[in-house]
């Protein structure tokens, strides 16, 4: 290989082919895209090459809408309004806020996804479906631990209003023949059998949970699932970040300067 194939070979995509003069993704030059496809489209375009229906983008764009912001008490917000008290640029406060998204805040879709895959897959393997999603609970505690990701939330109980109206969406969508619905089959039986392990007490599907749904169920891979909801965060991320800015303040804390954090003093003698 001479040096300028090994330049040309240095990076390698499927996604865009540009060069000057030209911009196409995917296959479709941009002046064929623009002003016909939507933005959820596009976004299902550049992540798995081709364009979905328009009935698979609208399910697809409900649960971007759905996760775009819960308030500067999720933790992604507050450090965004935090960060644009600091005198950076709306792209540091973005980013500070995206990166708060992690397994416990933000990025449980993706451990959720996995385990509705799990449940599946023992489907396919002959399991009845209460005996896969106890077996896929057992399976998926012993990797990562008691809670669930997907289900519970310390502000909506017993209900997650977000959740509900999503699958209603989703079961409108299988009766259309859109999606399948065996996702919301597998997410309703888990949020049920949490449920009875409870002592029959209900447990919300939270917005990690009813997004895994429609994400399995329109055949998204789980790690996308925590990057779609990065996607859906940023939307209110921004809108934080830029009233931040708008309402003023310097150096703002996690609390008012005349609340102080409780010292502890090290037991020296433990």
């Amino acid at each position: 290989m001479n040096d300028a194939d090994e330049i040309r070979h240095w990076w390698r995509t499927s996604i865009i082919d540009m060069e000057p003069g030209k911009i196409a993704f995917r296959g479709h030059p941009i002046q064929d895209l623009i002003g016909t496809v939507s933005f959820p489209q596009m976004i299902w375009l550049m992540l798995r090459g081709d364009l979905p229906t328009r009935a698979e983008a609208d399910l697809f764009e409900c649960a971007l809408v759905a996760g775009v912001d819960h308030g500067p008490q999720a933790p992604s917000i507050a450090a965004a309004r935090m960060a644009a008290t600091c005198g950076v640029g709306l792209n540091n406060v973005m980013a500070t806020g995206v990166n708060m998204l992690g397994d416990v805040h933000g990025g449980a879709g993706e451990q959720c996804a996995e385990l509705y895959y799990d449940i599946a897959a023992r489907m396919d393997g002959g399991a009845p479906l209460d005996q896969a999603v106890r077996d896929g609970l057992d399976a998926w505690r012993a990797e990562y631990g008691k809670i669930v990701s997907g289900f519970g939330h310390r502000f909506h109980k017993p209900v997650d209003p977000r959740a509900p109206r999503l699958m209603a969406l989703v079961r409108e969508a299988a009766e259309a023949g859109t999606v399948s619905g065996r996702f919301a089959v597998i997410g309703e039986a888990v949020q049920d059998e949490l449920g009875r392990q409870r002592g029959g007490r209900p447990i919300a599907m939270n917005i990690d949970g009813a997004t895994a749904v429609i994400f399995c169920e329109l055949g998204f891979p789980p790690p996308l699932s925590r990057g779609l909801f990065c996607l859906s965060r940023s939307v209110g991320v921004l809108a934080h970040g830029w009233e931040q800015m708008q309402q003023g303040g310097r150096n703002k804390g996690p609390m008012p300067p005349k609340f102080l954090p409780e010292y502890q003093p090290k037991d020296v003698t433990s």
